[in-house]
């Protein structure tokens, strides 16, 4: 319902605070790793918001301080985490050392990890495959990810993962599909998971559509893309997120040849009145 730039300062305050117990207080050693898996789940949420905000460096810094931090204290699942949230921000400038570090995040985890938490890390390395084109890896990793969503276990899930479920694993899947540039299979499951999905998350939503408007343009629905991003501009503004709209730009530059349509006009028009255009 938040983006980044509004959850920033309250995750970072929350983490120096933590971090000011752990410095500053005396406890015993199973107290000290409870604290140091706080500390670093805590880094998590103050790099993920810092990441949307637009701060990439800031992000890198809490993501690798979670990392150290998970470490210490002996958790395994929560380290991969941070490996995760460090190739999917990777995966902006250096792809093969996204993959690198996802396949890193699974195997840090472990086979043993939480089956939510296996989900999440696998279909985090679904998305490093794809924005490198392997295929194979990518539906090999999707599967493994769905394999883990669907078990019935009885274990505790770590609260960090505990939201991902069967609409997440299939939104990654069309994200996947997407830039993969195979719209055919992509299409069906953004459309079935997106109708469905709430518009009060509007950033969240927003951020998703993208990916359905980048499949329509490679299916040559030129409108339908129009359409889709519409409601991209509708949803995410006013939301403190960078990524939706650093998303549907380039969106928007490929629907600028065919302004003539009327609904890419319109859609076009919308965008330059937010400053888009």
């Amino acid at each position: 319902m938040l983006g980044g730039g509004e959850t920033y300062d309250l995750y970072l305050a929350e983490y120096e605070a933590t971090s000011a117990i752990v410095q500053n207080s005396s406890y015993d050693e199973a107290t000290g790793r409870a604290l140091l898996s706080v500390l670093a789940e805590q880094a998590q949420q103050a790099g993920w918001a810092a990441f949307d905000a637009g701060n990439h460096t800031e992000a890198s810094r809490l993501y690798k301080e979670s990392h150290e931090r998970a470490v210490a204290a002996g958790d395994a699942p929560l380290a991969g985490n941070a490996l995760a949230y460090l190739a999917y921000q990777s995966g902006r400038d250096d792809r093969r050392a996204a993959v690198g570090l996802a396949v890193r995040s699974c195997q840090v985890a472990g086979t043993d990890a939480p089956s939510a938490v296996r989900a999440l890390l696998f279909e985090r390395l679904a998305w490093a495959y794809a924005i490198i084109g392997d295929v194979r890896e990518t539906e090999r990793a999707l599967t493994t990810a769905e394999t883990a969503v669907a078990e019935d276990s009885e274990e505790p899930q770590p609260d960090w993962a505990a939201w991902v479920d069967h609409n997440e694993i299939s939104i990654m899947t069309g994200r996947c599909w997407a830039e993969l540039r195979r719209p055919l299979r992509a299409v069906p499951v953004l459309e079935r998971v997106l109708d469905n999905f709430d518009e009060v998350r509007a950033r969240d939503k927003s951020l998703y559509l993208t990916w359905l408007a980048d499949a329509y343009l490679a299916a040559d629905e030129v409108e339908q893309a129009a359409s889709v991003a519409g409601r991209v501009l509708d949803l995410s503004a006013g939301v403190a997120s960078v990524r939706p709209r650093q998303r549907i730009k380039p969106v928007l530059r490929h629907l600028d040849p065919h302004r003539a349509i009327p609904r890419v006009r319109e859609t076009l028009d919308q965008a330059k009145a937010l400053g888009l255009g």
